[in-house]
Formats: structure tokens, sequence, C-alpha cells
């Protein structure tokens, strides 16, 4: 144990407990934003609200608009005020959000709610990249993004259990009474616990050495988003969010209705099948994560490992067109599930374009960007599926989703060209990954 970690009080390893907490805020989002998809074959029978499909569509819309608009003004916002305050501010709202669905009456309190849990959620994806970006050094930031972001599968992966189990005992709005409740002690232990590393009292010295390792340049300012956009590199990311990000949307916002209805499940059936595809989607953001770190500490240049990495995952996306034609309800969730575990494998890399890219004081913001063309895309894409079934079946949707991934690499490699530092001022510069012995953590 190196000596200032036996000074009282200091924690090895800091990072990974910070890590840690944003997985678990990570797992609580997708637990809250899954209840809605699980819940709504019941909430939508006749009897209860009775809602339709193209209702549905609308009513996720008004959750990925307010996602749209809140992943810009979030990553500002963390920008400006640290990640301490952001998390604070997002997850009260979200989980307010959640329970209040306990109390929907209609179209109209449904849509309502919706919006301002999707509101509340967004800002959990610009918060963690710059976490991440503080906290961890260049050649382990994949894996970290992997981290955090196996929190969306492993949310996916709970929820489905969990949430028709509480449905059954104590019927649907209760469940999302239970469902809403789980972020405030999480907030608890986050306050106690996060401050940046520069000044937080526990961490050790050697592990801020190495968090410190490779960085470069300070942007001394958090430009206006405005000045972001005039960077290619922030519309690669934007536009390539907006073309693959509709694949995972898809699939967690109608992966309960289109079992139910496409496949003939029961409630509880989906309950038993439903958190597959996403245990496969956590591994894919691990794997992603694990390969990258792996290929850079190995010598190959970031640029390089990031791309190999994001083109892999682009090449295993096409299952979604076998998904459409599977003539089983198991082989249509093996092919689902590969497409998300390559899905996975693919954003967990992108994510972490940011700050490959760009000084750490703007990533919250380019991630905030990045998160607003992935809502728009998913907006436009959950409408479009909403019309398709009402008027045809998934297996068009299934389709166009298959194809998604290797479209937008394609224009992501074209705009952002070499991956490597940028300045706002124009200049640029490869990333340093100089390897360092790891510290003792």
């Amino acid at each position: 144990m190196p000596a200032s970690a036996a000074v009282l009080g200091k924690i090895p390893g800091l990072r990974w407990r910070i890590l840690f907490l944003i997985f678990l805020a990570t797992t609580i989002n997708y637990i809250d934003r899954q209840t809605i998809s699980l819940l709504f074959p019941v909430i939508s029978r006749p009897g209860e609200l009775n809602l339709t499909p193209l209702q549905y569509s609308r009513i996720t819309s008004a959750l990925l608009i307010a996602y749209m608009f809140s992943q810009s003004i979030s990553g500002k916002f963390f920008d400006r005020f640290g990640a301490r305050v952001g998390f604070t501010v997002s997850i009260i709202i979200w989980s307010f959000a959640a329970m209040g669905h306990a109390f929907i009456t209609g179209f109209t309190s449904f849509a309502a709610l919706s919006f301002l849990l999707g509101f509340g959620e967004a800002g959990n994806w610009p918060g963690s990249a710059k976490v991440i970006a503080e906290w961890f050094p260049v050649r382990e930031r994949a894996f970290g993004m992997a981290v955090f972001n196996s929190g969306v599968a492993m949310g996916s992966v709970i929820a489905p259990p969990l949430i028709i189990a509480l449905q059954f005992k104590f019927g649907w709005r209760a469940t999302f009474l239970w469902a809403g409740a789980l972020g405030f002690p999480w907030l608890v232990a986050w306050l106690a616990t996060y401050r940046p590393p520069a000044v937080h009292p526990r961490i050790t010295k050697e592990e801020l050495e190495l968090i410190q390792e490779g960085r470069q340049g300070s942007a001394g300012r958090v430009p206006p988003l405005m000045e972001l956009l005039k960077h290619r590199q922030v519309w690669a990311i934007v536009l390539a969010r907006f073309f693959v990000d509709p694949v995972w949307w898809l699939f967690v916002l109608w992966l309960p209705e289109y079992l139910t209805k496409a496949r003939g499940l029961s409630l509880k059936q989906v309950g038993m099948w439903a958190w597959v595809p996403y245990l496969a989607a956590s591994m894919g953001s691990l794997f992603g994560g694990w390969l990258a770190g792996r290929l850079i500490s190995g010598g190959m240049t970031v640029n390089r490992a990031r791309k190999t990495v994001i083109v892999i995952a682009a090449c295993m996306t096409p299952a979604g067109l076998l998904a459409a034609r599977a003539e089983t309800t198991l082989s249509a969730l093996a092919f689902i599930s590969l497409v998300l575990f390559s899905f996975q494998m693919w954003v967990g890399n992108v994510q972490t374009l940011p700050s490959d890219f760009f000084p750490k004081e703007v990533v919250g913001s380019v991630a905030g960007l990045g998160g607003t063309g992935a809502a728009i895309g998913s907006m436009i894409f959950t409408l479009t599926t909403g019309w398709i079934v009402t008027h045809f079946s998934y297996a068009p949707v299934l389709t166009i989703a298959g194809l998604l991934a290797p479209v937008g690499t394609i224009v992501l490699f074209t705009l952002a060209g070499r991956i490597q530092r940028i300045s706002l001022d124009g200049t640029s510069g490869p990333l340093n990954t100089t390897q360092v012995a790891p510290a003792a953590s």
C-alpha cells in the first residue's frame, strides 16, 4: 500500500467508488424508465386508462422531447456547477416525476409526467461523462464509460422481474411509487461521497497522479454551445448518436409491447424473458470498454483503438434484420440480444469521444449535445414506430433498426476524422497515452 494510503481517512482506488455510484444512478435511471414500458400493457387496458399504441408513441415522444432539450441544458449545467450539484438536481427531478406516475388519470397527465421524467433523467449522461473525464486517465476512460453504461443494462435486467412482481403484489400505481423512491437513498450516498478529485479530502497522492496522467490543455472557460457547434467533431458525435441511438430506444420503449402483442407472451412471461437482451447489452458494454483499453495498453493509438471497436460493433447490429424474420420468440430474443450487445459496445466508445477530443471543462456540454442528437433521432423513430406498428407490423421497424449503426458509423468517421485532442482555438494533437505503472489501488 502506498505510504499516503496509510494516512487516516485516505481511500485507495477512490475513483472506483465514484464509478460505482454513477453505475448505481444509471441503474436506478433505467429501472424508473423501464417501469413505464413494462406497465403500459396493464395501464392501457380497458378499465384502466384504455390507451392505444399510437398514444403510447406520443407519450414516449414527450419523454424524448424533454430528453432532447435537457441533454444540452444539463451538460451546460454540469459544466458550470459541477457533478455534485448537477446529479443532485437531476435525480430529485426524475425521482419525483417517476413517483408522480402513480397518480396519472389519462393521456395528458401520463404525457406530462413522462416529459418531466425525461427532463430529469437526461442529466445522468452528460453528468456521468463529465465524472469519467474528471476521475479517469485516458487509457481507462472507455472502461469507465463501459461500467457506468452497464448500469443501463443492469437496470433493464432488474426491472422486468422486479416491476412485474410489484405490479402483481401491489398494483401499478404503488409500483411507480416504489420505483421512484429508489433515487433518494442514492442521493444521500452521493452527497456524502462525491467531491472533484483535485479537492477530495480522501484521495491518495498516487491516485491523483494517475488520474492526471496524459492530461492536456485546459479550456479555461466554458464556451457557449454555439461556439462548440463550430467544430466538426461535435457534429460527428451528434449525428452519429442521431442515427444509432434509436436502436436502443426502440427496445427500451417497445420490447414489452412487442413481446405481448407480436409474440403473444403474457405479462408474467415478459417478466421471465425481457431481461435477457439487456444482460447481453451489459456484457457488450463491458467488453467494448475492456477491448478498447486493452488495445490502447498494447500500444495501439486511441484513434485506431476506438475506431476498431466501433467498426466491429457496427458490423454486428444488422442482426436486427434476422430478428425481423425470426420464426420463434427465443430466436427473436437471441437476435435482439446480439443487437443490444453490439449497440452498447458501440455507444460506450462513442460516448468517450467528447473526452478524447475536448478539454474536461466542456465534456459535459459536448456529451449533452450528443445526447440531444440521440433524443431527436429516437423521438422521430418512436413516432414512426407507433404508426408502422398500427398500420403494418414490427418487421419493418426491426429491419430499419438493423441498418442504422453502419450508417451512423460512416457519418461519424467521415466528419470526425482522426480522433485526437483539439483545443477550442482550433489547434490539435495526438492524445497522450503514455503508460505508467498502475497505482496500487
